[in-house]
């Protein structure tokens, strides 16, 4: 009888199994990451045939939105938060995913026991700015888990509006002033910052929101942001706050305000003076 010698020949090792797949450094298969694109451009392509009156078929179940979040959420993100988007395109929108059952399943994920579902369900729905979602995401800005928090300031504050404003304020302890400024920089009016604004104090949700007012730029509040960055009775924190607005607001009458301030007797004061200033003068040194 032969012996078949050739088997185990070292060109015949096997040094690898011959159906393995090789794994992207986050550990996604190459299938599921092309699935995740694929149900990423059905989204897509859904949401903008909605906008446009046209009848929008959504070809995959809740669960993949949920499973593809990374894609999903900012290919959503890429249709609805483009400028000039209506109340009436919003409503079709809102009507076709309801038609899908869509708004009902991540409604119901946000009880998940799974910390990642609860995450992902806040993120798709503040890509959709689903304005019936805004008294969960509420809740979840007292879950547990860091992640779930984070994830639904940041849908509050893509969903914006009244209630998703108060609610970030309700929950201001929870979060670093400048995590807090950014989302309220994008969920609030300017009625709303101004009003925010006068009832400034010592607290942190004080300070987040005269950096919201500098994020946005907004100039209306100019008069009321220099009242505060002089104000020696005021909080430093605050009034530094306030001087680092000034600075990013950009309005050159604010560069006077600023180059006193760096003169204060408040070190906290004159260093965000300072760093304002360098906004409107870029070769000062830096303090």
């Amino acid at each position: 009888m032969r012996t078949s010698w050739a088997l185990n020949s070292p060109d015949n090792v096997a040094t690898s199994p011959q159906n393995s797949t090789s794994l992207y450094a986050d550990g996604r298969a190459p299938e599921a990451e092309t699935s995740s694109i694929l149900v990423a451009s059905q989204v897509n392509q859904a949401l903008v045939s909605a906008l446009t009156g046209q009848p929008a078929v959504f070809n995959m179940r809740p669960a993949d939105l949920l499973e593809s979040v990374d894609r999903v959420a900012p290919a959503i993100a890429a249709v609805m938060h483009r400028p000039g988007i209506t109340l009436a395109q919003q409503f079709r929108v809102n009507r076709a995913l309801h038609r899908a059952g869509f708004d009902a399943a991540i409604l119901d994920a946000f009880a998940s026991p799974d910390p990642i579902t609860r995450s992902a369900a806040a993120r798709l729905a503040g890509a959709l700015r689903l304005a019936d979602a805004v008294a969960w995401l509420a809740d979840l800005l007292e879950d547990p888990d860091a992640g779930v928090r984070r994830s639904a300031a940041v849908a509050l504050g893509r969903t914006g509006g009244r209630r998703a404003v108060e609610a970030l304020m309700a929950s201001a302890e929870r979060f670093h002033p400048h995590e807090l400024a950014v989302n309220l920089a994008r969920a609030a009016s300017d009625i709303d910052l101004d009003g925010l604004l006068r009832q400034s104090d010592t607290s942190p949700a004080a300070v987040a929101v005269a950096l919201a007012c500098g994020l946005r730029a907004d100039a209306l509040r100019f008069p009321r942001l220099v009242a505060i960055a002089r104000d020696p009775r005021a909080d430093p924190e605050l009034r530094a706050a306030a001087c680092r607005a000034l600075g990013m607001i950009g309005d050159r009458a604010a560069a006077g305000v600023l180059r006193n301030l760096t003169y204060d007797h408040n070190t906290v004061v004159s260093s965000a003076a300072n760093r304002g200033l360098r906004r409107y003068h870029p070769g000062l040194p830096r303090t």
